[in-house]
């Protein structure tokens, strides 16, 4: 890809704030003393897998969207994690957009939800996605490419790793975070992948 091809994957808006002083800040302190962009995203993944808690995992508020609040908060869904991760990376310089996957939340068939992950653009092997939703038993995800370590595979009948690298959250997303009250009103109404348009056009990582 180009730089202009690239260029949505650096930006900062709303929601991916990577402009924020609190959020340049720690991607600095992530980045310092390191180089080379696999490095530096190792580092910012760990950070966002490791020290940023999942809400339901936790059973944490309030609800976080914006990259600002997750960190402010360290807490946030897998939707809100990602928007952290892509713009801690951004920060850094280095492209990264939002993925998402439809699975079972039962793991056995409907009912189904969106899962929200990342992909970072690196210079050695492209697009490689990555999940910092937070490891917990049966879950170990990591950052080893060019080979995945997702939290999560998409093997049940309904289940699919949507195609697309999104330079911005799904509507479907941010309306959930923007508007539920707490983390159990997010975990009772988690989108599912019905109409999933980008507002911005995207790139695929396959």
């Amino acid at each position: 890809m180009n730089d202009a091809d690239l260029a949505p994957y650096l930006a900062a808006s709303r929601w991916i704030d990577w402009r924020d002083p609190a959020v340049s800040e720690q991607a600095g302190r992530l980045a310092a003393g390191l180089a080379g962009d696999e490095a530096i995203a190792a580092a910012c993944f760990a950070f966002v897998r490791d020290e940023i808690r999942h809400s339901a995992d936790f059973r944490l508020n309030p609800v976080t969207c914006a990259a600002s609040a997750v960190l402010a908060w360290r807490t946030g869904y897998c939707y809100a994690k990602s928007h952290l991760l892509a713009a801690l990376l951004r920060a850094n310089g280095i492209p990264a957009g939002l993925c998402y996957q439809r699975l079972s939340i039962g793991n056995d068939g409907p009912p189904y939800c969106l899962h929200g992950l990342n992909a970072v653009h690196l210079r050695r092997h492209g697009w490689y996605r990555i999940d910092a939703r937070g490891n917990k038993p049966g879950v170990d995800a990591r950052f080893a490419p060019p080979r995945e370590r997702l939290a999560f595979p998409a093997r049940q009948p309904g289940e699919a790793d949507l195609p697309g690298i999104h330079a911005e959250p799904l509507p479907q997303v941010v309306a959930v975070l923007t508007t539920a009250t707490d983390y159990a009103a997010v975990l009772a109404g988690l989108p599912d992948a019905e109409d999933c348009v980008s507002p911005v056009p995207t790139a695929d990582w396959r």
